[in-house]
C-alpha cells in the first residue's frame, strides 16, 4: 500500500475522449486521484457528483477519476453527469495494481478482482500526501476538502 511521501504511479491510460492522458499537466498542482469500481453506478454517480459540487471549493487543485472502464464508458459518465475533470480507462489495471487498489473483493460469496474505492491527494511534487484505502463515495470529498484545509 502507498503511503505519505511515496512517489504517485502514473501509467500510460486513456481519457474519456480516446486521448493519451498526459501526467505532465497535473505538475505543480495538487491532485486527487480517486478510484472507483465502475462507472454510472449508484456508489460511484454519488461520489463522482460530490466531487463535481466542490470543485469551487478546492481551489488549483486538480481531480482525476480512475476506473477499469473504456473509454466510451467513461465518455457517457463524464456526459451525463457534467463532471468537470479528467476519467480515466484504466483498462489493463496498471495504474489500479500500481496504487494497490486492484484486489480480491468477495460479493454474495463469489470472488472476483476488482477496484477497492480508493483516493489519495498528490502533493505539487507528485508525492502522496494522503492516502485513503476503502473510502466511501460520501467521505471522498470530505476528507479532500480537510486535507485541504477547507
Amino acid at each position: 500500500m502507498l503511503s505519505t511521501g511515496d512517489t504517485a504511479p502514473t501509467a500510460d491510460v486513456l481519457d474519456q475522449a480516446g486521448e493519451p492522458f498526459s501526467w505532465a499537466s497535473l505538475k505543480g498542482h495538487k491532485t486527487l486521484v480517486f478510484f472507483y469500481p465502475k462507472a454510472s453506478t449508484p456508489g460511484c454517480t454519488q461520489q463522482a457528483c460530490a466531487l463535481r459540487d466542490i470543485v469551487g471549493q478546492v481551489g488549483d487543485t486538480k481531480i482525476v477519476g480512475v476506473s477499469p472502464d473504456k473509454p466510451a464508458a467513461q465518455k457517457k459518465f463524464a456526459d451525463k453527469y457534467e463532471l468537470p475533470y479528467p476519467l480515466l480507462a484504466d483498462t489493463e489495471h496498471a495504474l489500479a495494481d500500481a496504487y494497490d487498489v486492484w484486489q480480491e473483493k468477495v460479493n454474495y460469496g463469489k470472488r472476483y478482482m476488482g477496484i477497492v474505492r480508493s483516493a489519495f491527494l498528490i502533493d505539487a511534487k507528485g508525492k502522496i500526501e494522503q492516502a485513503w484505502y476503502k473510502i466511501s463515495p460520501k467521505d471522498t470529498p470530505v476528507k479532500l476538502l480537510e486535507a485541504l484545509g477547507k
